[in-house]
């Protein structure tokens, strides 16, 4: 990356830039490899952030699916991670996992479950077997005390597994239908495939481990017995260990990771957060493989606000990226992003991929209940991880002074309402935008990999006003 100026001398985020078109022989969007070059498997170059608002086990599972990466929370007990873990890669790579209840369930037992996948629609089962599909269609104007076997639309139409997602789309395709239960060759339920999942297992690769399983990584704090922490991570299959603190940059972090190191020196172990070259390259010489980057950028965050520390997402990913590349290492670019445009200049700037927390909490596969505003909105709740919500998750194992003198000092918000994007409703339609924007951005930049949008990018600085230029007038953004 370079600038098509002299660098300015303040520092930057991502409103302040763009990048600049060059000649491509690039000639489709689809010949953009977006695999990332870390070590972390990902397809794709998006991880979902660790927060307990935002990374469960049904996110973990959609976006593994589709070539990132979740992180799941610290805050989680480990016999409960361990399960997690388990359960995202006993899932199929293509195949989704269904809801399903059976005939005697009630439309009240629906009403509850269908939320919890954006396709809206479970499978009624029998001795193992598909005998119904229910969506919200089928539920409306009937008694919550009805039984399924009423409302449901009986004898769906199957298909068989193994499938190949071509060959499902064009079937669905001609059947007029927008899913199908997928069986096996006794017909017992394996899950669920829908038109547009088929059709987006054309165009992702799912992000898998050596066994084919999906992946999954874990976040671990700095306090407490770190190494027995990790150990049990290890233990129970994570693909990658993340050593997560607000500020990364200090001993305990690096006490951590050389303990970590020594523990499990094949999996790679991310650490952060910082924001200098030299919070980098102390991070790797203790052992970190891949270093988040970014101090108070993040929708939930009010560490600037509170403290004056942090730094302009941009520059800090510029200057940590080249600290890494240096020594042969990566960053992942951790808060900030709003728009697809901004992922691509994150990764422009020199990040192997970027981290998305808030923006993914108003999405069915997030762990919350959804809610109903005033005005009839579908929302969910989100919170900071260092705000007084998640102090308090935290620390409910210590005694009421300790968990009182922390619960001072909390740096995030403790309630936010993320509304559900109708148009987006799920993790998955929020992915096809954010790839689709930075295969567009490699495109313009010439660039078949993300390698080459970091090489070969040109970024120039622009004011409010050419930043709001770029701007449409509608469409939600």
């Amino acid at each position: 990356m370079r600038f098509a100026n002299p660098a300015p001398s303040f520092e930057l985020t991502y409103d302040d830039v763009f990048m600049i078109p060059a000649r491509s022989e690039v000639a489709s969007r689809f010949d953009v490899d977006l695999a990332t070059e870390d070590g972390s498997g990902a397809t794709i170059p998006v991880v979902v952030a660790n927060m307990t608002a935002v990374a469960g086990r049904r996110m973990a599972e959609t976006v593994a699916r589709r070539g990132g990466l979740t992180v799941l929370p610290q805050d989680i007990p480990t016999p409960v991670v361990r399960e997690v873990v388990q359960w995202v890669k006993a899932r199929h790579p293509v195949i989704e996992t269904a809801l399903t209840l059976s005939p005697r369930s009630t439309v009240s037992d629906a009403l509850a479950l269908l939320p919890k996948r954006a396709h809206g629609a479970l499978v009624v089962v029998e001795d193992g077997r598909p005998v119904g599909v229910v969506t919200e269609t089928d539920c409306a104007g009937a008694d919550r005390f009805t039984q399924l076997h009423a409302v449901m639309t009986p004898d769906p139409v199957t298909l068989r597994a193994p499938l190949d997602p071509v060959a499902a789309f064009r079937e669905l395709d001609e059947r007029r239908r927008k899913l199908a239960p997928v069986i096996d060759a006794n017909g017992r339920l394996v899950g669920l495939i829908t038109r547009v999942g088929a059709l987006r297992s054309t165009i992702y690769r799912p992000a898998v481990d050596e066994a084919g399983q999906l992946r999954v990584a874990a976040a671990v704090g700095v306090n407490g017995d770190v190494k027995a922490k990790v150990a049990d991570l290890l233990d129970a299959g994570v693909d990658l260990v993340v050593l997560d603190t607000a500020h990364g940059h200090q001993q305990r972090m690096t006490d951590a990771l050389e303990a970590v190191r020594a523990l499990a020196p094949h999996v790679p172990v991310v650490a952060g957060n910082v924001v200098s070259a030299a919070g980098v390259r102390d991070l790797i010489a203790a052992g970190a493989d891949i270093v988040k980057v970014g101090v108070g950028p993040g929708a939930m965050c009010t560490t600037r606000m509170m403290t004056g520390v942090g730094r302009p997402q941009f520059s800090a990913v510029v200057e940590c990226a080249e600290a890494a590349a240096a020594l042969g290492k990566h960053v992942w670019a951790d808060g900030g992003v709003r728009h697809p445009r901004d992922v691509a200049l994150a990764l422009a700037a020199g990040a192997s991929a970027v981290m998305i927390g808030s923006w993914f909490a108003g999405t069915h596969e997030s762990p919350g209940d959804l809610h109903l505003s005033a005005d009839g909105r579908a929302y969910k709740d989100s919170f900071g991880m260092a705000s007084a919500r998640a102090v308090a998750n935290r620390t409910s194992g210590e005694g009421a002074l300790e968990r009182a003198r922390k619960g001072l000092f909390e740096e995030g918000i403790s309630s936010g309402r993320q509304f559900v994007d109708p148009v987006r409703p799920g993790v998955e339609d929020l992915l096809d935008s954010i790839t689709a924007g930075v295969r567009s951005a490699c495109t313009y930049a010439g660039a078949a990999s993300l390698a080459q949008l970091h090489e070969r990018a040109v970024i120039g600085v622009q004011s409010a006003a050419g930043y709001a230029e770029g701007r449409p007038l509608h469409f939600g953004w």
